[in-house]
């Protein structure tokens, strides 16, 4: 097994695993009842590790092309436009999250319902933006 790959397949199971995190967190949130503050402030901590987890993963996905192939992935057009989605998901993601974490206990109910729906169509969007970034590469 070249060690490439095996780089490749370890860094690959952490992203999806960060991709888990941020999209049950999320749904889990408000689905399928509310959840209390303490589980709340839990979930967004879920969600919070798992959007640094996508970053930290996918930008080792690329330094490991470039530590083995002297190069970033050669992708172009959808794909990535579909890496640029990703990306700004994550970053708005973890945003959210964090100010979650920081604000939401004096937050209206109504604030907090629109963060974690925000929070949900974020980690849906990475996904399908995952999808066209693997396909279109």
């Amino acid at each position: 097994m070249a060690l490439q790959d095996l780089l490749y397949a370890l860094t690959q199971t952490a992203h999806n695993f960060g991709a888990v995190a941020v999209t049950a967190g999320a749904i889990f949130a408000r689905w399928p009842a509310r959840q209390s503050h303490v589980i709340e402030r839990r979930l967004a901590w879920l969600v919070l590790a798992g959007w640094a987890l996508q970053v930290a993963s996918g930008a080792t996905l690329g330094a490991i092309s470039f530590a083995f192939d002297g190069a970033l992935p050669d992708i172009h057009g959808i794909a990535m436009a579909a890496l640029f989605v990703k990306m700004a998901c994550a970053a708005t993601g973890f945003g959210l999250a964090a100010a979650h974490l920081h604000s939401s206990a004096r937050w209206p109910p109504a604030r907090q319902d629109l963060v974690w729906a925000m929070l949900m169509a974020l980690a849906l969007t990475a996904l399908s933006a995952a999808a066209f970034l693997r396909w279109f590469s």
